[in-house]
């Protein structure tokens, strides 16, 4: 089964990524398993998230499932076997030269797919993600070599990207599809209308190579779920605290303008949110963030699951998507990580390095620019 509309993650619910009041762990089984029972079939994972423990859970959560009644998804990437962790950067990609050169690069992902799918549960995957790579991962051609056998070994039907953490990559998005497109059946980007840049700018250049989409953060910080309001008070561990000033304030207004077009369609805000992603060519499925947010009063996270799993087919206009745009251009309002020019003559780091000379005529030719 390929990815499907509405999607589950295993970053949700606080356990293994910070964002508001970490639920049980029995919770968070149950909460698969109604996101399943409510027509969602696609799950996604990642070695790195509790160190292999989101894996565990999905894994039995699913276990009476059918297993051809659900596409499972999978994201290698960062070594959480021979690597350290380093804090809160977390765990060394699997390409860093201190823990093996690109003759063992292949080897690595056949390794970490195995065992992803030992705790998973499962015999395959459908489509295997290289998770947040860095700048060899988006160049290597031994790293996509490796990516390739994964489907000659049988341990996934598709292979894809899944860059991150934050935001950006878009030059080196452009240039690994180009460059090895032939192995990229799916990519994940970030994508909502509050954030329609860059991730928009990634929509005409999957189309070209013929890369389908998963968008992430469609939700934007749980802003889309409708219960994070000016004087919201996050708990001291939540990511979200590292967010620019006023984000609540400006995003909420702005939601308010939107308000109007999901009320046309009887949408709630995650469901406007989530059909304006949709909407638009190559975006086939959406992966929104389900929080719990802190107090007694909060809005069940459950409620959010169904928010999404009744997610109802409709199509936005183009005038619509583009008005919408409009209301939540976010144009420059970050510093985007990946290739730059701003790191000329810089070592490269995990999430950001210098321009190389092969990307230049990339991102001229989709008007990218190298300063962002």
């Amino acid at each position: 089964m390929d990815p499907t509309k509405t999607s589950f993650g295993t970053w949700s619910g606080g356990r293994y990524m910070h964002f508001g009041e970490a639920i049980e762990e029995q919770r968070l089984e149950d909460l698969v398993r109604s996101a399943y029972d409510q027509g969602v079939r696609t799950f996604l994972t990642a070695d790195t998230y509790g160190t292999g423990m989101a894996d565990e859970l999905l894994g039995r959560a699913l276990a009476d499932k059918d297993r051809d009644s659900y596409c499972l998804v999978g994201m290698v990437g960062h070594d959480i076997y021979d690597g350290k962790r380093a804090g809160s950067r977390g765990f060394a990609r699997f390409t860093h030269p201190d823990l093996r050169g690109p003759e063992d690069y292949a080897a690595y992902l056949k390794k970490a797919t195995e065992k992803c799918l030992e705790r998973c549960q499962a015999e395959h995957f459908d489509l295997v993600m290289l998770h947040n790579p860095d700048s060899t991962g988006y160049s290597s051609t031994a790293v996509w070599e490796g990516m390739a056998g994964l489907k000659e070994a049988g341990l996934t039907r598709k292979t894809g990207i899944a860059p991150g953490p934050a935001n950006g990559f878009t030059i080196d998005m452009a240039h690994c599809m180009e460059t090895f497109h032939e192995h990229i059946d799916w990519a994940m980007v970030i994508l909502n209308p509050l954030e329609p840049w860059p991730g928009r700018r990634v929509l005409p250049i999957a189309q070209e190579f013929g890369v389908d989409l998963i968008t992430r953060v469609v939700d934007y910080g749980g802003m889309f779920h409708d219960d994070v309001k000016p004087g919201h008070e996050f708990t001291g561990h939540d990511h979200r605290t590292y967010r620019m000033e006023g984000w609540i304030e400006q995003g909420n207004e702005k939601i308010d303008k939107m308000r109007s077009i999901a009320e046309k369609y009887d949408l709630s805000m995650l469901q406007f949110s989530c059909v304006w992603n949709l909407s638009q060519s190559p975006v086939k499925c959406v992966a929104p963030t389900f929080i719990q947010e802190a107090g007694a009063d909060a809005r069940p996270i459950e409620d959010k699951v169904t928010d999404m799993a009744t997610v109802p087919d409709v199509q936005l206009t183009a005038e619509e998507i583009e008005l919408i745009a409009d209301i939540g251009n976010n144009q420059g309002c970050m510093v985007l990580k990946g290739a730059s020019s701003r790191h000329e003559g810089a070592e490269p780091q995990p999430d950001h390095w210098p321009m190389r000379p092969e990307l230049e005529p990339i991102a001229q030719k989709w008007e990218l620019d190298p300063a962002w």
